[in-house]
């Protein structure tokens, strides 16, 4: 069964600059998506309570963007925290795009709100 994409947006007060920094970088990422996370050669090692995923960066922009794939993903598979300004509000958006069964988009969904509220939480938001 093939996965479907699923886009979320989460409005933020931070600026990009340092949001990025909590999207791309081990140290960042450490503070909300996993209990620990390593970067060995271009491959991001996300430890969860003992149990070790590893993904590689496929694309980012500084500031924009940063797409990751699981290694254990098929090859069109990835995920995605992109950061874009509202054209009407000037407000900073987080768009998060994953990949799910459709079955388990709603479970995927629920998983990633609470990690954004993690992260909100060490942004001050």
């Amino acid at each position: 069964m093939s996965k479907q994409l699923f886009t979320l947006e989460f409005p933020v007060r931070c600026s990009p600059a340092i949001l990025f920094e909590f999207l791309s970088s081990p140290a960042g990422l450490s503070e909300w998506f996993a209990d620990q996370v390593d970067e060995r050669d271009g491959i991001f090692y996300f430890n969860w309570n003992g149990s070790v995923e590893a993904a590689e960066v496929k694309e980012r922009e500084t500031d924009k963007f940063v797409r990751y794939r699981w290694l254990t993903a098929p090859a069109e598979e990835y995920f995605e925290m992109r950061i874009e300004k509202s054209e009407i509000t000037n407000q900073t958006i987080l768009v998060i795009k994953d990949f799910a069964d459709k079955k388990d988009v709603k479970d995927q969904t629920l998983l990633w709100d609470h990690q954004i509220k993690d992260l909100f939480h060490r942004l001050g938001n």
